[in-house]
């Protein structure tokens, strides 16, 4: 793994919350020139493709995320990446592949809610609708832990378990 000094993590999330999602330009133009300072560093470049993706450019994100995977991401920044990377490979309709690298980061981050939702969009848009709404029952079964439906837990479970042997089928 590379470490990425906390200076430049710093500067990463200066450009992050200045960035203004209806004119990427200038933060896209600003995080290549500190691509051109550090071009090997995991960081710099997941947050690259997260620049191009929120462009609309996802082509182009697409290979910031990869090279960002490659070059040894870890912790929050590869759960962020490898969700941002799954959503930008369902926009490109490459569905198995926005599935495997979903598959992969529901593996390394079982906790995550925003990764299982990910996962559920990409199996609607990949036609597999009833394995996303089961998966969505089952997520908010795990999280909702309110009195009014944990009452039909049983319930929401075993209409998840119905929906998942449908997409089986």
């Amino acid at each position: 793994m590379v470490s990425t000094p906390p200076e430049l993590l710093d500067r990463l999330a200066l450009l992050f919350a200045a960035r203004d999602r209806e004119n990427m330009a200038p933060t896209v133009a600003a995080l290549l020139e500190v691509l051109d300072e550090h071009p090997d560093d995991p960081h710099v470049l997941y947050e690259v493709g997260g620049s191009y993706d929120t462009a609309g450019e996802e082509e182009t994100a697409a290979g910031y995320y990869e090279r960002a995977l490659a070059a040894g991401l870890d912790g929050d920044t590869l759960r962020k990446c490898l969700l941002q990377y799954g959503s930008t490979l369902r926009n490109l309709e490459r569905f198995d592949e926005s599935l495997a690298v979903l598959d992969r980061a529901r593996a390394e981050f079982p906790d995550s809610e925003s990764v299982q939702v990910w996962h559920a969009l990409s199996l609607h848009a990949a036609g597999r609708s009833d394995a996303a709404v089961a998966e969505l029952m089952e997520l908010a079964v795990d999280r909702i832990r309110t009195p009014d439906l944990l009452r039909y837990e049983a319930a929401v479970r075993g209409n998840a378990e119905y929906l998942r042997s449908l997409d089986r089928a």
